[in-house]
């Protein structure tokens, strides 16, 4: 039956490497975030007027990003971490002999639904990068054919 538990337990792992991708490609977003904020903040005292206050606005849509992505990726370590409680829970009821498929079930649920919470949050930072990098339409000459 061990392998039967085995089998079971591949779908939460398949899940768990999806789990670990979005956390590196999260890792890397709040670096890139991280490093422009730390130039901002260099050139927040050394900018006045309406280039200071957009340098402030931008540190403003980086310090949103930062919340959202740090959520999301709490988010995601505890969906792991709950992940692994599946599969433990999986082979705990194969090794003890006692029924812990309620159990098995809420905390995969439990995870699904902190990842996709995490998701959310994901598409929330990234519509606010896509917001900031809006290219300005003087620069389009979209009254030009070309």
């Amino acid at each position: 039956m061990i392998a039967q538990t085995i089998q079971l337990a591949l779908a939460p792992v398949f899940v768990l490497v999806a789990i670990g991708n979005l956390l590196s490609l999260l890792s890397t977003r709040l670096g890139r975030v991280v490093d422009r904020s730390r130039h901002l903040q260099e050139m927040h005292v050394a900018t006045s007027g309406p280039e200071h206050d957009m340098v402030v606005l931008e540190i403003r849509g980086l310090d949103a990003r930062i919340a959202l992505i740090t959520r999301a990726i709490l988010l995601l370590v505890v969906s792991g971490l709950a992940i692994g409680t599946t599969v433990s829970v999986l082979f705990l009821e194969e090794l003890i002999s006692f029924n812990l498929q309620r159990v098995a079930a809420i905390t995969f649920l439990i995870a699904i639904g902190l990842l996709m919470w995490a998701l959310v949050l994901f598409l929330r930072e990234t519509r606010i990068a896509a917001a900031a990098l809006r290219i300005p339409r003087d620069y389009l000459e979209l009254e030009r054919e070309l």
